[in-house]
Formats: C-alpha cells, structure tokens, sequence
C-alpha cells in the first residue's frame, strides 16, 4: 500500500486529470473560442463613412469549432445571423488544419481519462509493472497536454496564419466584404490552455510523489544499570 503522503498527492492528480477532462469536453462544445469586431468595407466605401460613422459599419462576430454567429453593420441597422462551420463552411477553411484541431482535443480527451485511471491505481496500491506506477501515470498526462498544446497552437495558427475569423466572417457575403479590426481569444481558448496547465501541474506532483524524504529519528536515551539498580 502507498503511503498517506502518495496517496493524497496521487488522489489529487487523478482529481485534476477529471477536471482536465471536463473542460476538454466543455471547449469543444462552446462556441466562444474567438470573438471579435468586423467592419463592412464595401459599405463604408459607398458613403466615405469617416471615423465617426464607422461605428454604424462595425459588426461582432464569435465563433467556436462547430458554430458561431455574427452581428452585420451595414448602414441599416444590426443584422443577427448564425452559422455551422460544418458540412458547408469548412470547405471555404483550411479543413485539415481545422479537422486536426479537433482530432487533437479528442486524443486529449482520451488520455486525460487515462491519466485519470492510473493515477487512482497508484493511490489505491503499488503496481507490480513500472509501467502502471508513476511512469506510466506521466506517460499519460504528458500525451494528454501535449495534444491539448497542439490543438490551442494549431488554432492560433488558423486565426493569425490562416485568417480564419476573416474566412468566416465573408462566408457567403456576395455583395459586402467585412474587414477584422479586432481580435481576441475567448474562454474556451483559455479554458484549453487551463487544461494543459493542469496537466503540467500533475506531473510535478508524480514527480513530487517520487522523492524520498529521509526519516526522522529520534535518539534513544541509554539506560545505564548500576548496581544499587539491580539490588531494587
């Protein structure tokens, strides 16, 4: 059996890879991983909007993996629209690099279950294979944050190389062209990078379960039998 000090920091790790798990779970199913502020060029141009009237010309778009939505700023008011990125608007995108985001979070997602699975092993007992010990339990969280680190640089690679949020901003716009006049990385994106981070934390404490802290010991006093002690 693992002692108390193992057992805890092991029952904490496999505590963290659940969470890492959920939050995978939760980043793929929202779609607030970019949001942002789009200005409708060909509108603008038609009237020379100068800076104050550019307000009237800029939208908001937010999207996540699988949907988003946009507000349009034409001239005539706000125009509400939403969207799927999948089947039809990821024929316009980069489709490997996008389908590589998401593959990247599921093997995450697998992992992190894993990692879950062994790191309760090793608080329950001590195996007999390395392999199943804290090796493993490392092995598995190090895969798991590696591919979430792969999916969140993937996607910044798709937004700032790519031009994603301006692909799908002019998804099916015949008549208008929207321009990007801001950008930022929203709660799912920093959900993803929350996730990483916790398993790096794990593998500190495997690491930390490793160590050897020398023992404590206590002298013991001699006891000194004299003769007048024998005699009582």
């Amino acid at each position: 059996m693992p002692g108390c000090f193992k057992k805890t920091l092991f029952a904490l790790a496999s505590l963290i890879s659940f969470v890492s798990f959920i939050l995978i779970i939760v980043a793929l199913g929202t779609p607030k991983w970019m949001t942002g502020k789009i200005l409708c060029k060909t509108g603008a141009d038609l009237v020379n909007a100068t800076d104050p009237e550019l307000v009237k010309f800029i939208g908001e778009i937010y999207y996540g993996l699988f949907r988003g939505g946009k507000i349009r700023q034409c001239g005539l008011g706000g125009r509400r629209s939403k969207f799927t990125i999948f089947p039809h608007m990821v024929k316009k995108l980069n489709t490997g690099l996008h389908v590589m985001i998401i593959m990247f979070l599921c093997v995450a997602i697998f992992f992190s279950l894993v990692s879950f699975g062994f790191c309760i092993l090793n608080a329950i007992k001590v195996p007999y294979r390395a392999i199943n010990g804290p090796a493993g339990a490392c092995l598995w969280n190090f895969l798991a944050g590696g591919f979430v680190v792969l999916a969140v640089t993937s996607f910044m690679a798709a937004v700032k190389l790519h031009h994603l949020t301006e692909r799908i901003a002019n998804f099916r716009e015949n008549v208008f062209r929207f321009v990007i006049i801001e950008e930022r990385f929203e709660d799912c994106f920093w959900i993803c990078v929350a996730s990483a981070t916790a398993h790096a934390v794990n593998l500190l404490l495997i690491a930390i379960s490793g160590i050897h802290f020398p023992k404590i010991k206590t002298k013991t006093e001699e006891v000194n039998v004299t003769a007048e002690d024998i005699m009582y």
